[in-house]
Formats: C-alpha cells, structure tokens, sequence
C-alpha cells in the first residue's frame, strides 16, 4: 500500500507513520511544515517526507493523492484560543484547504480516511454521543469557538454527499481527546495547546494551571497507542468494514474531570525524581472561560463517545488506563 499523510509530523501523523514504518510493509509518502517530530522516520527507505504547506504546494498534493492508494489529511488547526482569536484561518485551513484535498479523491477515485472531531457533536446532551443518531448541536453564530466543529461537519457532510453521489471510498473517524509522547512540545511556553500538555507545561515549569470554567467539565481521554491501533484497523479496512462508516474513537472508561485530570497530573509528576515536591510548587487557579479565551468562548460540560461501531466493525477496544497513559506520557517527556 501506498499511503499519503498530509500532516505527517504532527502529533497523530508521527506516531502513525512510527508504528507503521516498524510493523508493515507500507510506502509512506508525507508532508508537514516540519520533521521534528519525524527523527525516527526520516531516512527510512519507505518514508518519503516533503517539507511544505498544503495551501501553497497544491500541485505536490495532487500528484501524490493520484499516486497513492488512500489519503489521510490530518492538517488542521486544532486549538480552542485561535477557533476565538483567528476564526478566518481556522475556516480557511479545516475546511478550505481540505475542500481541495476531497475533491482531488474524488477525481482520482482515492480512498479518504477524514478525521473529524468529537466536537461535532457541540451542545448535544446525549451521553454517550452516537454516531448514528446524535444531533450535531453547536452555539450562536457569536460564539466563534464554534466555527472549527462546523468546519470539521461540513466536511463531513460533503465527504458522505460525495460517497453517495460519485461512490467516493471514505471512512471518518472521531478523535476524543487522544493524548500521549509528541501530543505538543510542553518545554517551550505558548507550544501546548491541549489540555494534557498544557497541564504537563505549567507543572514541569512551576506555573499556576488555570482550569478555564472552573474544571467541572468531563472529558474521556484515550492513550495515543490505542488511538493508532483502531486507525490502523481503518486503513486496513477488512472486508470492506470500515467503508462509509463513521467512528468514535475514544474511551468512555476513561472519564476525568478537568480539575480532577490536573490532581492526577500532579501526582503522576510527583513520582518522578525531582519532582517530590511539585505539588507545594504548582497552584490550580480557576478562570472565566469568555475572560480567558475572549468572548467568543464557549464550553462543552460532558463529552462520551459510544464506540460500538469500533468494537462491532473494527473490532477495536481500548486497553490502557488513564493513570497508565499518563505515566507513560509523563515519562517520554521527562526522557
């Protein structure tokens, strides 16, 4: 198989094409605004890695999604401060940009592997979310923390009409909250921009964790190691089970609340030597999220995913724990 990971150096794409390079046969042809994340994989006989943008090397695009057998475009700006600060890129990158990518597979009859987000979903106060049956609920047009969960819909919307109309070969599947090494660079202030590494940045560093809307807000949380084996199981697609299907990808064993994530982080740190007295040196402070983000913002309380597709089609669960992801986690970026 030939496979095209546009976004290859990022948290998802980088410990895809890792695995990958070790336990298939696979060409992978990659590209990304940079390879830090790719020093293992660059090299390597079977990964072809382009330094580039997807909105400026259109032309590069378009000749691998022809030359390759399916494409996974994981480019996307994926953080909650710029859906408020920057609403136009966000649009113009989710969606513009992928627009094309979608549009160059259905012309060269290419299979799209589309990641979507848990945040289609928005308000709906279902729990768990159902793929199947779940309204797709989001805020008022002023609330521009939204335009990246409808961004990520429309696609989703396009992508199925193109399946239906032209018989495009798609399958979406729905990160919830995946976490885990190379999730962000936690060193660097300003560079974690997710919650795990954003709580991992401030503890490593001594800084206040700010828990945005008091930290009441549930999320389930999955270890990257699972996430990439139930992406695997897309592409391969036995029996044809993952095609035209949607899948939540997530753990909804693996529930923490905010504030309770950030205890547990703390923790975890403690263990580490070092770091014995982490918890008289790190303070949890609490934040307004409209003050925090800006005005635009707005929140979600409760976020489950049902994952009986995964398990019925893919025959995909998750195995590891919360506190385990954590500690791993922790440990490569001590490393």
């Amino acid at each position: 198989m030939k496979l095209l990971i546009l976004g290859a150096g990022g948290f998802i794409g980088s410990n895809l094409s890792s695995w990958l390079l070790k336990h298939r046969d696979w060409d992978i042809y990659g590209m990304d605004l940079n390879s830090g994340n790719l020093a293992d994989c660059l090299g390597h006989p079977r990964f072809h890695f382009t330094q580039g943008n997807i909105i400026i090397d259109k032309k590069w695009v378009e000749e691998h999604i022809k030359k390759c057998d399916a494409v996974l475009p994981l480019v996307a700006i994926a953080n909650p401060a710029l859906y408020v600060q920057n609403p136009l890129a966000v649009f113009e990158l989710d969606f513009e940009a992928n627009l094309d990518i979608v549009r160059h597979c259905v012309t060269y009859k290419k299979r799209i592997i589309f990641p979507s987000t848990s945040e289609v979903y928005g308000m709906n106060p279902d729990s768990p979310y159902d793929e199947e049956t779940s309204n797709l609920v989001v805020g008022p047009i002023k609330k521009e923390r939204w335009i990246y969960s409808c961004s990520k819909q429309m696609l989703d919307r396009v992508i199925y009409a193109y399946g239906k109309r032209d018989g495009l070969p798609f399958t979406l599947f729905r990160p919830f909250n995946w976490f885990g090494p190379r999730l962000d660079n936690v060193w660097e202030e300003g560079k974690a921009s997710r919650v795990v590494s954003q709580f991992l940045s401030n503890i490593l560093h001594k800084r206040d964790i700010v828990l945005v809307g008091g930290g009441a807000q549930k999320r389930c949380f999955l270890y990257i190691d699972d996430a990439i084996d139930a992406l695997v199981r897309i592409i391969e697609n036995k029996n044809g089970n993952a095609d035209g299907r949607i899948f939540n990808i997530g753990d909804p064993k693996s529930e923490a609340s905010i504030a309770g994530l950030a205890e547990m982080m703390i923790d975890i740190v403690g263990v580490f030597p070092g770091f014995e007295n982490i918890r008289s040196q790190v303070k949890i402070t609490t934040a307004i999220g409209e003050e925090h983000y800006g005005a635009g913002y707005q929140d979600v309380q409760k976020r489950v995913p049902k994952i009986d597709n995964a398990i019925q089609y893919l025959g995909w669960k998750p195995t590891t724990g919360l506190q385990d992801a954590l500690r791993q986690t922790i440990a490569y970026y001590l490393a």
